[in-house]
């Protein structure tokens, strides 16, 4: 027995492995080619929704994808996907014979904490609900095994502080290279942690024992793009790889309960452990930006909270 998870077949973790560099490699296929982007994050999904995911993520099937949650996740997320490139790529002349671009305009830049705020916000009533639920020695709901506790009380405001502590979005640009990325120079590595922890604990709430592809790989798949091959584009990479793993999820439901299985060891203190990981991690963020909005005069309306850091500086000396 592990701490996390269950000591399964070595083959499973090979599996995850593979699902790991599989949604890094078509995150970076959708990023650097905009018809790959159009062809994954909207003629696939238009198709799925017609031929396919009305029988494999039917309402009450056996492997739980028919919940309201994974239609509304699905949907969502492809919604950022196809935002984020309307955002990168959209441009028209206008009646002054200027090129104008929709990442010029300040209500457009309002689509991305929008989006992930309620990407957010899906995942924190989940939390309350399942805690709602009152199984407090584990149970299985809509086909899905969960346990209610503390956790996710903890954790449901570990993610309404995430939210809170969104900032710097009048400060997106996009890139001046070829592939033209969307760029948040003020989400700086210590809120892309603060969400990852957060994160990682709804899913391991929430969704137990597919956690490991949908928390951890999936997690990985966006915050290791951010690091090394694309800094400051963390949003426009969780959005794809995102929607390609929920995608994948709505058309092989079995993929994580019977293919390749790896359960949690549905033990109360790793559940209690990492939500408490997670809200610690995003009160320490919360009081650090309070502190920098005070000290500085900052307004988080409209304001980049981390302007003055490394961080931020390096994200935009790479992208302008």
């Amino acid at each position: 027995m592990g701490i996390l998870y269950q000591a399964g077949e070595p083959i499973y973790w090979a599996i995850w492995l593979f699902v790991l560099f599989a949604l890094m490699a078509f995150n970076e296929l959708g990023r650097v080619k905009p018809w790959a982007g159009i062809a994954l994050f909207a003629v696939v999904p238009v198709l799925m929704t017609i031929f396919v995911w009305p029988t494999t993520a039917a309402p009450g099937n056996e492997y739980g994808t028919g919940t309201w949650f994974n239609w509304v996740k699905t949907y969502s997320a492809l919604a950022g996907c196809l935002g984020f490139m309307a955002l990168r790529f959209v441009k028209w002349r206008g009646k002054d014979e200027r090129i104008h671009h929709l990442y010029e305009k300040r209500w457009a830049l309002c689509f991305p904490p929008l989006i992930l705020a309620v990407n957010i916000a899906e995942a924190v009533i989940r939390d309350f609900q399942v805690y709602s639920f009152g199984l407090w020695q584990g149970g299985v709901v809509e086909n899905l095994w969960t346990i209610s506790g503390p956790w996710n009380i903890m954790n449901g405001i570990a993610g309404i502080l995430n939210i809170l502590t969104i900032c710097g979005w009048f400060g997106i640009i996009i890139s001046k290279d070829r592939t033209r990325d969307m760029i948040w120079p003020d989400m700086i590595w210590a809120w892309i942690i603060a969400y990852d922890l957060w994160n990682f604990a709804y899913t391991y709430n929430c969704i137990s024992d597919h956690s490991a592809y949908c928390g951890l790989a999936l997690l990985l798949a966006c915050t290791i793009p951010t690091f090394f091959i694309k800094r400051g584009a963390w949003l426009q990479h969780r959005a794809q790889t995102l929607a390609l793993w929920i995608m994948f999820v709505m058309t092989v439901p079995q993929f994580a309960d019977v293919l390749a299985p790896i359960p949690t060891t549905h033990n109360p203190t790793a559940f209690f452990v990492v939500s408490l990981l997670a809200l610690l991690s995003n009160v320490a963020l919360a009081v650090w930006q309070l502190y920098r909005i005070r000290t500085r005069k900052l307004n988080p309306l409209k304001d980049e909270i981390y302007s003055d850091t490394k961080a931020y500086a390096c994200v935009k000396e790479e992208n302008e």
